[in-house]
């Protein structure tokens, strides 16, 4: 189990979506093929690290550039 910071905050997969304009669903398939670290709340809903998203945004112009 992933023990997170308090202070660390914590993103939705809706959230996620909307700073990538992609579908929640396609967050979510990220998490399962591992390109996303997710954390699962009691509940069971995934929730997503700000720094590591904003940090895989901030890559993501560079990892395009081959297409």
């Amino acid at each position: 189990m992933t023990h997170v910071p308090v202070t660390e905050p914590l993103l939705t997969p809706s959230e996620v979506a909307t700073m990538f304009r992609v579908d929640p669903k396609t967050v979510t398939r990220w998490a399962k093929a591992g390109k996303l670290t997710s954390i699962r709340t009691l509940g069971g809903h995934r929730r997503y690290r700000e720094t590591e998203v904003r940090a895989l945004l901030a890559g993501l112009p560079e990892q395009r550039t081959g297409i």
